[in-house]
């Protein structure tokens, strides 16, 4: 079976588990300790830990990147309904996290993004899978008329 863990450093973890707890994560106590606290995505396959950063920097020697003004990447994490998405947004904004861009809205998929108190993006998003795999099957037919009619210019 594959299993996601990805590690966040964090100045004060006590801070980083309330904060993760108040947008409705479940800690993980056997995968936590003083050191680091194990959240829980998805039971049995998706997982996140908020690591102090002095126990951070004991796994690599490079220096371990100020994040104030800056993006590494995102965590995104789909949930069952827009309404879901709006309440996990509205848990995080109270509990001191900050959303830094308007929400994107594409019909079928909505997204919005949420930094944490140590600059970390994680974005919550709502996508009805019916519309995606109509909007990839009308693509894909799309892109296979193209291809035919360019091959019939051709010849």
């Amino acid at each position: 079976m594959t299993q996601l863990f990805i590690s966040l450093p964090v100045a004060d973890l006590e801070r980083s588990n309330a904060y993760y707890s108040a947008l409705g994560f479940a800690q993980n106590p056997a995968m936590s300790d003083h050191n680091g606290t194990c959240f829980v995505i998805e039971e049995g396959h998706s997982y996140f830990m908020v690591i102090a950063r002095e126990f951070f920097q004991t796994f690599t020697e490079r220096p371990i990147v100020e994040l104030a003004g800056q993006v590494w990447g995102a965590m995104i994490v789909y949930l069952e309904s827009r309404d879901a998405v709006d309440a996990r947004i509205a848990d995080g904004l109270a509990a001191g996290g900050r959303e830094t861009q308007e929400p994107s809205d594409y019909g079928f998929m909505y997204q919005r993004q949420l930094t944490d108190p140590d600059g970390h993006v994680l974005e919550f998003g709502w996508m009805d899978p019916d519309a995606a795999n109509a909007e990839a099957e009308a693509a894909a037919t799309a892109a296979a008329t193209a291809t035919t009619t360019t091959t019939a210019e051709q010849a």
